[in-house]
């Protein structure tokens, strides 16, 4: 099998960067094939990473969308998570020292929380992640972490990243998760939620923003700040 490349789609900010914001794709647990810039798991976070640079540009918030070289998580290869890993590299190559918000979707927040320990990330955004049973939380240790889902997703478990939270506190430096009632995996039902909390979280972390629904979030008891409806 050739070789291929991962790929990068950059959005500049204006002026100076000072953050990056990296957004991961999702995916599958076994895929060998390609990632073409048509498929879906690709194009559903287009529209956020455009949405994020449109909110953080005057910040000096650069975005890049990495599509990975192959669809699949692929255990124990863990491709994206190589692939990832690669792009933190060339944002540390480009942008020596400027802090990253990861940003990433169903397998792409999976690959986020893995790869959060890397010297540069401050946070991470996981929107309907793949926790699954036991899934290793040492990466998020003083990291802030949101994690997003939908009461009616049903290609990843809510569940199973309410109990990836529960695990992660005491690890990270926060936690919050909200839950998007009467929502699925694609994010489609309720898409101006999605983004409007990405958004929020990535300018307080990587921008100093200061928005009410957050602070209100970090501020809950434990067991509520898990469970926020919204």
């Amino acid at each position: 099998m050739d070789e291929v490349e991962p790929a990068v789609s950059s959005w500049r900010a204006r002026g100076r960067t000072e953050a990056v914001v990296l957004v991961l794709h999702g995916g599958a647990e076994h895929g060998v094939g390609a990632v073409p810039p048509w498929k879906l798991a690709y194009l559903r976070m287009v529209p956020i990473a455009r949405a994020l640079h449109r909110a953080g540009r005057k910040h000096g918030v650069e975005v890049r969308l990495l599509r990975n070289r192959r669809y699949g998580w692929n255990a124990p290869a863990l491709d994206p998570v190589d692939d990832a890993r690669w792009a933190l590299e060339r944002i540390r190559a480009d942008h020596p020292g400027v802090p990253v918000v990861l940003v990433g979707h169903s397998m792409g927040a999976r690959v986020a929380l893995r790869v959060a320990g890397d010297p540069a990330v401050r946070g991470v955004c996981a929107l309907a992640p793949w926790t699954p049973r036991g899934e290793p939380v040492e990466a998020v240790a003083g990291r802030s972490v949101l994690i997003v889902h939908g009461t009616r997703d049903r290609m990843t478990s809510p569940a199973e990243s309410h109990a990836f939270a529960q695990r992660a506190e005491g690890v990270a430096a926060r936690v919050a998760r909200f839950e998007i009632a009467g929502e699925g995996h694609a994010m489609l039902r309720r898409s101006a939620v999605w983004t409007r909390l990405t958004i929020a979280f990535t300018l307080e972390v990587l921008a100093g923003g200061d928005d009410g629904e957050l602070r209100g979030a970090w501020a809950a008891p434990g067991p509520e700040r898990l469970r926020i409806p919204v």
